[in-house]
């Protein structure tokens, strides 16, 4: 009898492979678990196992695996069937996947790169002798290809002991970049053990007689010590006893105080003890009663609450009745930034319960995050991350809090899979039969319209947390401005007074501009000549910091030309503006002040975020100016003013969103302002105050957005009336790709009686030296989106088999937004 596999591959196949096995590794095997098998003439994969059969393949010989790498398995069957769902809703491969949801160190290849990881003792003798031949040849060699440790090793698998060498900590994948980030250390102090009992504070008031500085810190301690009932900080004693650290070194040193030291985050949420049970307003209790009935009846329901009106309360209320239950919890974040502030907050409730997720998690600990939820359920009960936490193999899931859910960081947008991260989970706690909170002060226009139409259920919370007043928010004409000469630069005299009052006061500000870099344009003011990207149809960034121009589509760069490129003059000025030029202008309008910079170019590094959130919540920042990473749920209780520099640039995107999104982004960084006791303070810059999304800010009124939005949409046919799936066709001959392009639309138009936009040249219609065409295709709610999308999918295969055509990459976003 034969025996069979049907594997995954971790490549962009849209089907499934076939592989032989014998009979003891078919009893062995179990779906979810790695093989190593091989692929091509020469190649090594790692598969994932979705079944086991007995079926000889028609079309080709099953080659046998060369090993299997697991003795469990690693995935579960409700992730490869929510994977399965993901493949064939966003019309991708199931290959794409598969690669997107594993951590790579869990993908060996056979061009894989191995390197030892820097700075770990290596205990050679606990190696096996396999182990030690590989450490060895690292020793002498920086890194090794997976052929080479085959040659070492002299046998063709070698998977499993890499793969033994990497959960050791031993080895690390050559795509791994390591960041040097020391975790905060807090430095305690307690009393020495020959001073403890009753007559230790006589002994060492005897002992310190002559020393009367001495005595204070001692006396000092005490009464600490007997207040707090917890460690004391070296900080906290200094300052109670008002002395210098000098004099607690001098009673380390005459061995009256033991000093240590304790880890913490460097945010923390310093709010009630973790013994303390939240205690809701009347308005969050009132929305917590509602969600808990629409869950009876519905799998999702949406939590339509005001900046600051404290959501994240009751996120947490009905985290804990979920983990009563003994079920998991995933609590899905749009951006890295907002993981800081919320997992010191959830651990101050759930303690080491938490796990964090995301992609600036390295190699190993995205695997040790995958086994904590996969084995010990209970260490991860509670998992904090971004849309690719979603593939975590989750036990028993039981709630999915979707936190900012408009956020459009939600929709993954290349490579693929370019699924909705929203939309996914909802699909996800579907097959775990396990509920969905959507959470956000300005939901998506598909949510509330879901909402409205009785699909989600709906609670709503129109007041601030403790009747905190919402913001003031004051419009400037900077058009008059400009003409009045009440201008510095890009500030209106208004927000420049309304600063020096918020600093004066020691109170804290934030600045919101929508464009990173220095300047969007470097003009010739004799030919007006622009420098251009070499490989991209866009305009060159000025950087002031590095001096260059940087393209923010391919990274070309260049340094800053002293003279024209197109006519040699020197006469070269900046156009526009970005958050480094908004900081430069603040050095000169505010030399005192403590000025940060928060955008792409700032938090690079796996830590950068919380660098930046640490310094500016521990107000070592009193002007923060940042892109739309501000706008997102963050928490500062002394920012008093923020300043939006220019409304206008994100309301005349070539985009049917470009209104909603404006009104999201305003109101969200509008939020940030006054959220303790005194009211906030905004400052919107535009030239265009009486436009109607900039009002409707103004007035908060979602509402009047939501429906002055949805009736356009429904006349030119957008979501929620219509769904889009977007084509997108690039080739570098820019000919082939017009020709290609109207063979395409055609052949749609033919096959498909629905609207079908294109093929469209887009803004910027060049990137990386490829051209690009765009074609959109409309689905009506009342058609089936399964049958066209089938129908879209021969069409692709009719167009990739047409042999002039096949050079040219299609690549298909679902639901593109």
């Amino acid at each position: 009898m034969l025996f069979f596999v049907e594997v995954i591959m971790p490549l962009s196949l849209a089907k499934t492979f076939t592989y032989s096995v014998s009979e003891a590794e078919y009893h062995f095997i179990k779906k979810g678990m790695r093989l190593a098998v091989p692929f091509g003439k020469n190649k090594i994969y790692t598969a994932l196992v979705i079944d086991t059969h007995q079926n000889r393949p028609s079309l080709y010989e099953a080659k046998e695996i060369h090993q299997i790498l697991d003795e469990k398995p690693i995935v579960n069957e409700k992730q490869i069937a929510h994977w399965q769902w993901i493949a064939t809703y966003y019309m991708c491969a199931i290959g794409d996947v598969y690669r997107a949801a594993m951590p790579s160190a869990f993908l060996l290849e056979s061009e894989s790169l191995i390197m030892q990881k820097p700075d770990v003792f290596v205990d050679e003798a606990t190696l096996t002798d396999e182990e030690y031949l590989v450490y060895q040849a690292l020793q002498l060699q920086s890194s090794l290809k997976i052929q080479e440790i085959s040659a070492i090793l002299n046998k063709k698998t070698v998977f499993p002991v890499i793969q033994k060498m990497i959960d050791k900590n031993i080895i690390i994948l050559e795509e791994e970049i390591q960041e040097s980030y020391k975790p905060k250390l807090v430095r305690y102090i307690r009393l020495h053990s020959k001073y403890e009992g009753n007559e230790g504070l006589s002994q060492l008031l005897e002992f310190l007689k002559n020393a009367a500085k001495q005595k204070e810190i001692v006396l000092a301690y005490f009464q600490l010590s007997a207040v707090e009932k917890k460690p004391i900080a070296v900080k906290k004693l200094v300052e109670t006893a008002n002395t210098s650290t000098a004099i607690v070194k001098a009673l380390i040193e005459k061995e009256v105080f033991e000093e240590y030291y304790i880890q913490v985050d460097r945010v923390q949420f310093k709010g009630k003890a973790s013994e303390d049970a939240i205690v809701l307003s009347e308005a969050q209790q009132n929305a917590f009663d509602t969600i808990q009935t629409s869950f009876e009846t519905k799998e999702v329901s949406l939590l339509h609450g005001v900046t600051s009106s404290g959501k994240t309360e009751i996120y947490i209320k009905l985290i804990e009745h979920y983990l009563e239950t003994g079920k998991q919890v995933l609590y899905l974040l749009p951006e890295i930034a907002l993981s800081t502030q919320l997992v010191s907050r959830l651990r101050t409730y759930f303690g080491d319960k938490v796990a964090v997720f995301n992609s600036k998690y390295n190699n190993n600990e995205r695997v040790e995050v995958w086994n904590q939820v996969l084995h010990q359920a209970a260490k991860a009960q509670i998992v904090i991350g971004s849309r690719s936490s979603l593939f975590l193999p989750f036990q028993d899931l039981g709630l999915l809090v979707i936190d900012e859910e408009h956020e459009q960081t939600f929709k993954q947008m290349d490579p693929a899979p370019r699924y909705h991260a929203r939309d996914a989970a909802i699909v996800l706690a579907h097959f775990y039969k396990a509920k969905v909170l959507l959470g956000s002060a300005t939901p998506s226009i598909e949510t509330y319209f879901n909402a409205q139409n009785e699909k989600y259920g709906l609670a709503t919370i129109t007041e601030r947390f403790g009747k905190v007043m919402m913001p003031e928010i004051e419009l400037v004409d900077i058009k008059d401005k400009y003409f009045r000469k009440q201008m510095s630069g890009h500030f209106s005299d208004v927000l420049i007074e309304r600063i020096t009052t918020a600093i004066s006061l020691g109170e804290q500000v934030i600045l919101f501009q929508n464009r990173r870099g220095y300047s969007p344009l470097l003009e010739c003011m004799t030919c007006g000549h622009v420098p251009q990207c070499q490989q991209c149809d866009v305009s060159l960034t000025y950087h002031k910091h590095k001096n260059q121009l940087r393209c923010h589509y391919c990274g070309y760069s260049i340094a800053k030309p002293v003279s024209c490129h197109n006519c040699s003059s020197i006469d070269l000025t900046t156009k526009g503006f970005g958050t480094e030029q908004i900081q430069q202008e603040l050095i000169h309008l505010f030399p005192s002040a403590k000025i940060g910079r928060m955008d792409q170019d700032t938090t690079r590094g796996k830590f950068g975020f919380e660098k930046i959130i640490d310094s500016f919540k521990n107000q070592e920042i009193d002007i923060l100016v940042g892109t739309q990473m501000l706008a997102k749920g963050l928490d500062f209780e002394n920012v008093s003013l923020v300043g939006i520099m220019n409304a206008d640039n994100m309301l005349f995107h070539p985009d049917f969103r470009a209104f909603e999104r404006s009104f999201q982004m305003m109101t969200q960084v509008a939020g940030r302002a006054g959220r303790a006791a005194k009211q906030g303070r905004v400052v919107i810059q535009t030239y265009n105050p009486n436009h109607n999304t900039i009002q409707q800010v103004t007035r908060n009124d979602y509402i009047g957005m939501y429906k002055e939005q949805l009736y356009d949409r429904k006349i030119y046919y957008y979501p929620p009336y219509f769904r889009i799936i977007k084509l997108t066709l690039k080739q570098r001959d820019y000919n082939k790709l017009n020709e290609g392009a109207k063979w395409l639309h055609s052949v749609l138009t033919q096959n498909l009686a629905i609207p079908i936009l294109g093929p469209e040249e887009p803004a910027i219609n060049r990137i990386r030296n490829e051209f690009i065409r765009t074609i959109l295709i409309k689905i009506p709610q009342e058609s089936s989106i399964n049958g066209t999308k089938k129908t879209i999918q021969k069409i692709l295969n009719s167009f990739d088999s047409v042999p002039q055509y096949k050079a040219i990459k299609v690549t298909v976003n679902v639901d593109f937004y």
